[in-house]
């Protein structure tokens, strides 16, 4: 049995010391429990960890019914198809994988009045890669300047998955690119304080180039049964 609760003080740890040798404050840490089953969220629940994150919406919401009785913050970090739109709006509090005007505009028309705005992260394809999700860095400020003067949004930040690589360097640029073009939304007038980067493989890289929000998922639950997302 994967030792959810060991794994994840092992996870905060490695947080703290990175967050140390680099000077930074220790970012949030976001519990990607996609593919994961509710038992093993209640666990690390029951230690402390408050925050998940789901990539799949019919997963996510049968998740969300059988946790009710759980205080969960939920964010929601994958594509976003528009016909998934009304549920992710009035079932999460963020929304990390934003990255096109259409979508924005039909989240801020179907969020409720009675929720607060919807916490929103614009997804960056900083790799430049065909096959990865995100707003190419040229269409950035434009998808801001729509997301800013929408209705029940809130636009927090930003959000990156870099190609994955075991070079720390390579990581590292990945990161930093994300960061100046956070820096220059932030020069530009706009209120952000968000940074969501780094997952179990390369935390360290992005807390060193700023991350605020990590994501982590197999290395707090271990691997993933993808039999059960759609």
């Amino acid at each position: 049995m994967i030792e959810v609760e060991k794994n994840l003080a092992a996870v905060l740890r490695r947080i703290g010391s990175c967050s140390q040798r680099a000077g930074r404050k220790p970012p949030s840490l976001l519990a990607v429990s996609k593919g994961q089953p509710v038992s093993a969220i209640r666990r690390a629940f029951a230690v402390g960890q408050s925050e998940f994150a789901e990539s799949y919406v019919q997963e996510a919401l049968a998740k969300i019914a059988e946790t009710g009785d759980l205080a969960i913050g939920w964010h929601f970090i994958g594509p976003i198809q528009s016909n998934k739109t009304a549920a992710i709006a009035e079932h999460f509090s963020w929304v990390h994988s934003l990255a096109r005007d259409k979508i924005a505009q039909r989240l801020a028309a179907v969020r409720s009045v009675a929720l607060a705005p919807l916490n929103v992260c614009l997804q960056v394809n900083v790799s430049g890669e065909a096959s990865k999700s995100g707003v190419a860095p040229a269409d950035l400020a434009g998808l801001a300047k729509t997301v800013l003067g929408l209705p029940r949004l809130k636009l927090r930040g930003l959000m990156a998955i870099p190609a994955p690589t075991d070079d720390l360097a390579q990581q590292r640029n990945g990161f930093e690119r994300l960061r100046e073009y956070y820096d220059a939304l932030c020069r530009e007038g706009y209120d952000l304080d968000t940074l969501s980067m780094g997952m179990s493989q390369d935390l360290e890289a992005a807390i060193t180039a700023g991350a605020t929000i990590v994501r982590v998922g197999t290395g707090i639950f271990g691997p993933r049964d993808y039999t059960t997302s759609s």
